[in-house]
Protein backbone atom coordinates (compact mmCIF):
# COMPACT_ATOMS: atom_id res chain seq x y z
CA UNK A 1 0.00 0.00 0.00
CA UNK A 2 1.56 3.29 -1.11
CA UNK A 3 1.74 5.24 2.41
CA UNK A 4 2.68 8.63 0.85
CA UNK A 5 -0.23 10.64 -0.01
CA UNK A 6 -0.73 14.26 -0.69
CA UNK A 7 -4.18 15.96 1.00
CA UNK A 8 -5.45 18.88 -0.94
CA UNK A 9 -6.07 21.61 1.69
CA UNK A 10 -8.33 24.63 1.18
CA UNK A 11 -5.66 27.00 3.03
CA UNK A 12 -2.25 25.91 1.87
CA UNK A 13 -3.25 23.83 -0.95
CA UNK A 14 -1.34 20.16 -0.92
CA UNK A 15 -0.05 18.53 1.83
CA UNK A 16 2.22 16.08 1.61
CA UNK A 17 1.95 12.54 4.20
CA UNK A 18 6.10 12.05 3.79
CA UNK A 19 6.65 8.84 5.87
CA UNK A 20 5.02 5.51 6.36
CA UNK A 21 4.94 5.96 9.99
CA UNK A 22 3.31 9.40 9.97
CA UNK A 23 0.63 7.93 7.64
CA UNK A 24 -0.32 5.43 9.97
CA UNK A 25 -0.72 8.24 12.49
CA UNK A 26 -3.30 9.95 10.34
CA UNK A 27 -5.25 6.85 9.59
CA UNK A 28 -5.10 5.48 13.25
CA UNK A 29 -8.89 5.85 14.85
CA UNK A 30 -7.64 7.77 17.92
CA UNK A 31 -6.57 10.41 14.77
CA UNK A 32 -9.52 9.63 12.35
CA UNK A 33 -11.74 10.84 15.75
CA UNK A 34 -10.64 14.49 14.98
CA UNK A 35 -12.72 14.52 11.72
CA UNK A 36 -15.58 14.31 14.16
CA UNK A 37 -14.64 17.43 16.37
CA UNK A 38 -15.05 20.55 15.23
CA UNK A 39 -12.03 23.18 15.83
CA UNK A 40 -13.95 26.24 17.28
CA UNK A 41 -17.10 24.58 19.22
CA UNK A 42 -20.44 26.19 18.43
CA UNK A 43 -18.84 28.88 16.78
CA UNK A 44 -20.96 28.07 13.47
CA UNK A 45 -23.37 29.45 15.56
CA UNK A 46 -22.13 32.96 14.81
CA UNK A 47 -20.22 31.98 11.96
CA UNK A 48 -21.96 30.11 9.56
CA UNK A 49 -18.65 28.90 7.96
CA UNK A 50 -16.84 27.60 11.07
CA UNK A 51 -17.50 24.11 10.81
CA UNK A 52 -13.78 23.58 10.35
CA UNK A 53 -12.50 20.51 12.66
CA UNK A 54 -9.37 19.34 14.66
CA UNK A 55 -8.35 16.83 11.69
CA UNK A 56 -7.65 19.65 9.03
CA UNK A 57 -6.19 21.83 12.04
CA UNK A 58 -3.86 18.51 12.74
CA UNK A 59 -2.80 18.38 9.57
CA UNK A 60 -2.38 22.56 8.76
CA UNK A 61 0.27 22.83 11.83
CA UNK A 62 1.52 19.39 10.38
CA UNK A 63 2.11 21.04 7.10
CA UNK A 64 3.81 24.57 8.61
CA UNK A 65 5.99 22.18 10.74
CA UNK A 66 7.26 20.54 7.61
CA UNK A 67 8.25 24.09 6.36
CA UNK A 68 9.98 25.52 9.88
CA UNK A 69 12.11 22.62 9.66
CA UNK A 70 13.10 22.74 5.92
CA UNK A 71 13.51 26.89 6.69
CA UNK A 72 16.57 26.27 9.51
CA UNK A 73 17.94 23.62 7.63
CA UNK A 74 18.33 25.97 4.96
CA UNK A 75 19.68 28.76 7.83
CA UNK A 76 22.43 25.82 8.85
CA UNK A 77 20.36 24.46 11.99
CA UNK A 78 21.32 20.91 11.99
CA UNK A 79 17.61 18.98 11.98
CA UNK A 80 18.16 14.82 11.72
CA UNK A 81 15.70 12.78 9.29
CA UNK A 82 14.76 11.33 12.99
CA UNK A 83 14.73 14.80 14.79
CA UNK A 84 12.72 15.61 11.95
CA UNK A 85 10.19 12.82 11.77
CA UNK A 86 9.43 12.74 15.39
CA UNK A 87 8.58 16.44 15.38
CA UNK A 88 6.26 16.33 12.79
CA UNK A 89 4.31 12.99 14.79
CA UNK A 90 4.59 15.57 18.12
CA UNK A 91 2.83 18.33 16.34
CA UNK A 92 0.27 16.35 14.35
CA UNK A 93 -0.67 14.70 18.04
CA UNK A 94 -0.76 17.99 19.74
CA UNK A 95 -4.63 18.26 20.03
CA UNK A 96 -5.43 14.51 19.95
CA UNK A 97 -6.65 14.91 23.37
CA UNK A 98 -9.65 17.57 22.44
CA UNK A 99 -13.16 16.07 23.45
CA UNK A 100 -16.51 17.17 21.82
CA UNK A 101 -16.59 20.92 20.62
CA UNK A 102 -13.14 21.06 21.62
CA UNK A 103 -12.58 24.12 24.63
CA UNK A 104 -16.41 24.36 25.04
CA UNK A 105 -15.93 21.59 26.84
CA UNK A 106 -12.62 21.50 28.33
CA UNK A 107 -12.46 20.02 31.70
CA UNK A 108 -16.59 19.12 31.82
CA UNK A 109 -16.49 15.75 30.54
CA UNK A 110 -13.49 14.66 32.88
CA UNK A 111 -13.31 16.62 35.67
CA UNK A 112 -9.45 18.47 36.54
CA UNK A 113 -8.46 17.24 33.42
CA UNK A 114 -6.84 19.14 30.76
CA UNK A 115 -6.88 17.98 26.99
CA UNK A 116 -2.68 18.66 26.55
CA UNK A 117 -2.36 15.73 29.15
CA UNK A 118 -4.92 13.66 27.27
CA UNK A 119 -3.22 14.26 24.26
CA UNK A 120 0.35 12.80 26.20
CA UNK A 121 -1.52 9.92 27.01
CA UNK A 122 -3.26 9.42 23.41
CA UNK A 123 0.93 9.49 22.66
CA UNK A 124 1.99 7.46 25.16
CA UNK A 125 -0.86 4.91 23.86
CA UNK A 126 -0.01 5.21 20.42
CA UNK A 127 3.29 4.70 21.38
CA UNK A 128 3.10 1.18 23.27
CA UNK A 129 1.27 0.24 20.20
CA UNK A 130 3.66 1.37 17.14
CA UNK A 131 6.47 -0.31 19.50
CA UNK A 132 8.44 2.79 20.91
CA UNK A 133 8.89 4.98 17.53
CA UNK A 134 7.25 7.69 19.35
CA UNK A 135 9.93 8.03 22.40
CA UNK A 136 11.45 11.06 20.94
CA UNK A 137 8.09 12.77 19.64
CA UNK A 138 7.20 12.60 23.20
CA UNK A 139 10.07 14.07 24.86
CA UNK A 140 10.20 16.85 22.43
CA UNK A 141 6.54 17.35 23.01
CA UNK A 142 7.20 17.26 26.41
CA UNK A 143 10.20 19.86 26.40
CA UNK A 144 12.59 17.06 27.34
CA UNK A 145 14.60 16.84 24.43
CA UNK A 146 18.41 18.73 23.95
CA UNK A 147 17.13 20.87 21.50
CA UNK A 148 14.63 23.17 22.93
CA UNK A 149 13.90 25.27 19.48
CA UNK A 150 11.93 21.90 18.27
CA UNK A 151 9.78 22.15 21.44
CA UNK A 152 8.66 26.01 20.69
CA UNK A 153 7.58 25.22 17.25
CA UNK A 154 4.89 22.94 18.81
CA UNK A 155 4.42 25.28 21.94
CA UNK A 156 5.01 29.04 22.28
CA UNK A 157 4.47 32.37 21.49
CA UNK A 158 4.97 31.97 17.80
CA UNK A 159 4.24 28.31 17.55
CA UNK A 160 3.09 25.93 14.24
CA UNK A 161 -0.63 25.76 16.35
CA UNK A 162 -0.71 29.27 16.55
CA UNK A 163 0.18 29.89 12.87
CA UNK A 164 -2.04 27.52 11.50
CA UNK A 165 -5.25 28.25 13.79
CA UNK A 166 -5.26 32.05 13.35
CA UNK A 167 -5.16 31.60 9.55
CA UNK A 168 -7.57 28.53 9.35
CA UNK A 169 -10.10 30.66 11.55
CA UNK A 170 -9.83 33.24 9.91
CA UNK A 171 -10.28 31.79 6.87
CA UNK A 172 -13.15 29.14 7.86
CA UNK A 173 -15.14 32.54 9.70
CA UNK A 174 -14.30 34.91 6.82
CA UNK A 175 -13.10 37.62 9.79
CA UNK A 176 -10.63 39.32 7.60
CA UNK A 177 -8.88 40.84 10.74
CA UNK A 178 -7.30 37.41 11.70
CA UNK A 179 -5.60 36.59 8.60
CA UNK A 180 -2.26 36.45 8.88
CA UNK A 181 1.49 36.05 6.59
CA UNK A 182 1.99 32.22 7.96
CA UNK A 183 4.45 31.48 5.34
CA UNK A 184 6.35 34.71 6.14
CA UNK A 185 6.60 34.40 9.81
CA UNK A 186 7.99 30.77 8.72
CA UNK A 187 10.08 31.83 6.78
CA UNK A 188 11.75 34.76 8.86
CA UNK A 189 12.27 31.95 11.91
CA UNK A 190 15.63 31.34 13.03
CA UNK A 191 17.61 29.98 16.23
CA UNK A 192 20.02 31.35 18.44
CA UNK A 193 21.15 29.29 21.39
CA UNK A 194 18.83 26.95 21.04
CA UNK A 195 15.99 29.32 21.09
CA UNK A 196 13.67 30.15 18.28
CA UNK A 197 14.19 33.53 17.07
CA UNK A 198 12.64 36.09 14.23
CA UNK A 199 14.70 37.63 11.57
CA UNK A 200 14.27 41.46 11.65
CA UNK A 201 13.00 41.68 8.16
CA UNK A 202 10.17 39.63 9.49
CA UNK A 203 9.28 42.02 12.33
CA UNK A 204 6.14 43.67 10.47
CA UNK A 205 4.52 40.46 10.23
CA UNK A 206 5.34 39.29 13.86
CA UNK A 207 3.59 42.72 14.64
CA UNK A 208 0.33 41.83 12.44
CA UNK A 209 0.52 38.48 14.23
CA UNK A 210 -0.17 39.78 17.77
CA UNK A 211 -2.66 42.54 16.58
CA UNK A 212 -4.50 39.83 14.91
CA UNK A 213 -4.22 37.49 17.91
CA UNK A 214 -6.08 39.87 19.92
CA UNK A 215 -8.63 40.71 17.32
CA UNK A 216 -9.33 37.25 16.30
CA UNK A 217 -10.04 36.54 20.65
CA UNK A 218 -12.62 39.09 21.00
CA UNK A 219 -14.36 39.09 17.71
CA UNK A 220 -14.43 35.21 17.21
CA UNK A 221 -12.79 33.39 20.49
CA UNK A 222 -14.59 35.29 22.73
CA UNK A 223 -17.49 36.48 21.08
CA UNK A 224 -20.30 37.02 23.50
CA UNK A 225 -22.63 34.87 21.19
CA UNK A 226 -20.48 32.42 21.47
CA UNK A 227 -19.85 32.59 24.66
CA UNK A 228 -23.66 32.22 24.98
CA UNK A 229 -23.49 29.12 23.15
CA UNK A 230 -20.70 27.32 25.27
CA UNK A 231 -22.40 28.11 28.25
CA UNK A 232 -25.91 26.60 27.51
CA UNK A 233 -23.74 23.46 26.33
CA UNK A 234 -22.18 23.27 29.90
CA UNK A 235 -24.96 23.74 31.69
CA UNK A 236 -26.43 20.61 29.39
CA UNK A 237 -23.80 18.44 30.05
CA UNK A 238 -23.75 19.43 33.59
CA UNK A 239 -27.85 18.85 34.61
CA UNK A 240 -27.60 15.57 32.51
CA UNK A 241 -24.54 14.67 34.81
CA UNK A 242 -26.73 15.57 37.97
CA UNK A 243 -29.80 13.79 36.93
CA UNK A 244 -27.39 10.30 35.44
CA UNK A 245 -25.56 10.17 39.60
CA UNK A 246 -29.05 10.39 40.96
CA UNK A 247 -29.99 7.64 38.91
CA UNK A 248 -32.35 9.32 36.31
CA UNK A 249 -32.63 7.42 33.47
CA UNK A 250 -31.23 9.10 30.25
CA UNK A 251 -30.65 8.16 26.60
CA UNK A 252 -26.88 8.51 25.71
CA UNK A 253 -24.46 6.66 23.15
CA UNK A 254 -22.26 4.52 25.11
CA UNK A 255 -19.27 6.38 25.05
CA UNK A 256 -21.10 9.54 26.57
CA UNK A 257 -22.83 7.13 29.20
CA UNK A 258 -19.57 6.33 30.88
CA UNK A 259 -18.84 9.44 31.66
CA UNK A 260 -22.49 10.47 32.63
CA UNK A 261 -23.16 7.28 35.17
CA UNK A 262 -19.51 7.38 36.71
CA UNK A 263 -17.60 10.38 38.50
CA UNK A 264 -14.70 10.13 36.27
CA UNK A 265 -11.63 12.37 37.11
CA UNK A 266 -8.14 13.02 36.41
CA UNK A 267 -7.07 10.21 38.80
CA UNK A 268 -8.61 8.02 36.80
CA UNK A 269 -6.08 8.55 34.04
CA UNK A 270 -3.31 9.48 36.68
CA UNK A 271 -3.89 7.79 39.64
CA UNK A 272 -0.12 7.12 40.10
CA UNK A 273 1.21 9.83 38.11
CA UNK A 274 1.44 7.62 35.56
CA UNK A 275 3.32 10.37 33.07
CA UNK A 276 6.32 11.05 35.34
CA UNK A 277 7.80 8.57 33.91
CA UNK A 278 9.12 8.00 30.30
CA UNK A 279 7.00 4.74 29.30
CA UNK A 280 4.42 4.43 31.75
CA UNK A 281 2.44 1.39 31.38
CA UNK A 282 -1.10 2.29 31.00
CA UNK A 283 -3.53 -0.17 33.04
CA UNK A 284 -6.81 -1.76 31.85
CA UNK A 285 -8.82 0.86 33.88
CA UNK A 286 -6.92 3.49 32.27
CA UNK A 287 -6.65 1.98 28.58
CA UNK A 288 -10.78 1.63 29.49
CA UNK A 289 -10.86 5.30 30.35
CA UNK A 290 -9.21 6.35 27.21
CA UNK A 291 -10.69 3.99 24.86
CA UNK A 292 -14.35 5.20 26.21
CA UNK A 293 -13.08 8.99 25.74
CA UNK A 294 -11.67 8.44 22.15
CA UNK A 295 -15.46 6.93 21.35
CA UNK A 296 -16.74 10.34 22.18
CA UNK A 297 -17.16 13.71 19.56
CA UNK A 298 -19.39 16.02 18.78
CA UNK A 299 -22.07 13.65 17.56
CA UNK A 300 -22.62 11.85 21.05
CA UNK A 301 -23.53 15.53 22.53
CA UNK A 302 -25.87 16.43 19.92
CA UNK A 303 -27.73 13.37 19.63
CA UNK A 304 -28.27 13.10 23.39
CA UNK A 305 -29.24 16.29 23.50
CA UNK A 306 -32.19 16.26 20.24
CA UNK A 307 -33.75 13.49 22.57
CA UNK A 308 -33.15 15.15 25.57
CA UNK A 309 -35.60 17.85 24.55
CA UNK A 310 -38.56 15.84 25.57
CA UNK A 311 -36.96 14.16 28.83
CA UNK A 312 -39.58 15.12 31.88
CA UNK A 313 -36.60 16.92 33.91
CA UNK A 314 -37.89 20.60 33.10
CA UNK A 315 -34.64 22.20 33.23
CA UNK A 316 -32.83 19.50 30.98
CA UNK A 317 -35.81 19.77 28.49
CA UNK A 318 -35.08 23.62 28.31
CA UNK A 319 -31.54 23.96 27.92
CA UNK A 320 -31.94 20.70 24.79
CA UNK A 321 -34.35 22.27 23.12
CA UNK A 322 -32.93 25.52 23.23
CA UNK A 323 -29.37 24.77 21.60
CA UNK A 324 -31.09 21.92 19.40
CA UNK A 325 -33.10 24.93 18.19
CA UNK A 326 -30.04 27.95 18.66
CA UNK A 327 -32.57 29.93 21.20
CA UNK A 328 -29.49 30.82 23.01
CA UNK A 329 -29.27 32.56 26.46
CA UNK A 330 -29.11 36.60 26.56
CA UNK A 331 -25.68 37.79 27.10
CA UNK A 332 -24.92 41.11 29.16
CA UNK A 333 -21.19 41.95 29.32
CA UNK A 334 -19.10 44.40 31.40
CA UNK A 335 -16.17 45.32 32.72
CA UNK A 336 -17.15 44.95 36.24
CA UNK A 337 -18.90 42.66 38.15
CA UNK A 338 -22.76 42.93 38.28
CA UNK A 339 -24.42 43.89 41.00
CA UNK A 340 -26.00 41.38 43.57
CA UNK A 341 -29.55 42.72 43.64
CA UNK A 342 -29.46 42.96 39.57
CA UNK A 343 -28.47 39.09 39.20
CA UNK A 344 -31.36 38.34 41.88
CA UNK A 345 -34.00 40.47 40.32
CA UNK A 346 -33.05 38.38 37.11
CA UNK A 347 -32.84 34.83 38.86
CA UNK A 348 -36.48 35.69 40.88
CA UNK A 349 -38.20 36.44 36.84
CA UNK A 350 -36.99 33.48 36.03
CA UNK A 351 -37.90 31.64 38.86
CA UNK A 352 -41.36 32.25 38.60
CA UNK A 353 -41.37 32.33 35.04
CA UNK A 354 -40.38 28.87 34.72
CA UNK A 355 -41.50 27.74 38.09
CA UNK A 356 -38.30 25.62 39.33
CA UNK A 357 -36.61 25.55 42.47
CA UNK A 358 -33.76 28.00 43.79
CA UNK A 359 -31.38 24.82 44.13
CA UNK A 360 -31.73 24.47 40.26
CA UNK A 361 -31.42 28.51 39.31
CA UNK A 362 -27.44 27.77 38.58
CA UNK A 363 -28.38 26.46 34.87
CA UNK A 364 -30.70 29.04 34.03
CA UNK A 365 -28.83 32.48 35.19
CA UNK A 366 -25.14 32.17 35.41
CA UNK A 367 -23.00 34.50 35.57
CA UNK A 368 -18.66 34.31 34.64
CA UNK A 369 -15.88 36.07 33.53
CA UNK A 370 -13.71 35.63 30.78
CA UNK A 371 -9.91 37.49 30.25
CA UNK A 372 -7.14 37.19 27.52
CA UNK A 373 -4.19 38.99 26.46
CA UNK A 374 -2.59 39.10 22.86
CA UNK A 375 0.94 38.43 24.55
CA UNK A 376 2.14 36.55 27.07
CA UNK A 377 4.84 38.45 29.04
CA UNK A 378 5.45 35.23 31.17
CA UNK A 379 6.73 33.02 28.48
CA UNK A 380 9.46 33.04 26.30
CA UNK A 381 9.35 36.23 24.85
CA UNK A 382 9.65 36.97 20.95
CA UNK A 383 13.46 37.56 19.81
CA UNK A 384 14.17 39.85 17.09
CA UNK A 385 17.27 38.82 15.24
CA UNK A 386 19.36 41.92 13.93
CA UNK A 387 22.92 41.58 11.83
CA UNK A 388 25.74 40.52 14.21
CA UNK A 389 23.86 38.64 16.35
CA UNK A 390 22.14 41.27 18.26
CA UNK A 391 19.16 39.86 19.45
CA UNK A 392 15.86 42.29 20.71
CA UNK A 393 12.23 41.77 22.49
CA UNK A 394 9.84 41.86 20.25
CA UNK A 395 8.53 45.32 22.65
CA UNK A 396 11.67 46.80 22.60
CA UNK A 397 12.34 46.23 18.82
CA UNK A 398 8.94 47.38 17.54
CA UNK A 399 8.36 50.75 16.58
CA UNK A 400 4.37 50.44 16.16
CA UNK A 401 3.03 48.04 19.01
CA UNK A 402 2.78 49.09 22.45
CA UNK A 403 3.58 45.39 23.68
CA UNK A 404 2.63 46.49 27.72
CA UNK A 405 -0.85 46.97 25.97
CA UNK A 406 -1.43 43.67 24.19
CA UNK A 407 -0.08 42.12 27.02
CA UNK A 408 -1.93 43.45 29.21
CA UNK A 409 -4.71 41.26 30.72
CA UNK A 410 -8.47 42.29 29.74
CA UNK A 411 -10.89 40.86 32.11
CA UNK A 412 -14.93 41.51 31.37
CA UNK A 413 -17.76 39.70 33.64
CA UNK A 414 -20.77 38.27 31.49
CA UNK A 415 -24.25 37.57 32.85
CA UNK A 416 -26.65 34.97 31.15
CA UNK A 417 -30.13 34.44 31.38
CA UNK A 418 -33.49 32.76 29.12
CA UNK A 419 -34.65 35.69 26.49
CA UNK A 420 -37.79 34.88 27.68
CA UNK A 421 -37.30 36.55 30.71
CA UNK A 422 -36.68 40.06 28.85
CA UNK A 423 -40.28 40.71 28.82
CA UNK A 424 -40.96 40.04 32.31
CA UNK A 425 -40.54 43.15 34.53
CA UNK A 426 -36.45 43.63 33.88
Amino acid sequence: MNKKKIINDPVYGFIEISSEGLFDIVEHPYFQRLRRIKQLGLTNFVYPGATHTRFQHALGAYHLMGMAIQVLRNKGIEITPVEEEATLAAILLHDIGHGPFSHALEESIIDGLHHEELSLLFMHALNAEFGGHLDLAINIFRGQYHKQFLHQLITGQLDMDRLDYLKRDSFFTGVTEGVIGSDRIVRMLNVVNDKLVVDHKGIYSIEKFLIARRLMYWQVYLHKTVISSEILLLNILKRAKQLALNGTELFSTPALGHFLYRPVSRNDFFGNDALAHTKPEISTGIRKNLDSFAHLDDNDIIASAKVWSDHPDTVLSILSNNLVNRSLYRIEMRNEEFPPEYVGNIKNVVRDLYKLEDRDMEFLVHQDSISNNAYSSEDEQIQILYHGGILKDIAEASDMLDISVLSKTVKKYFLCYPKDALGSNL
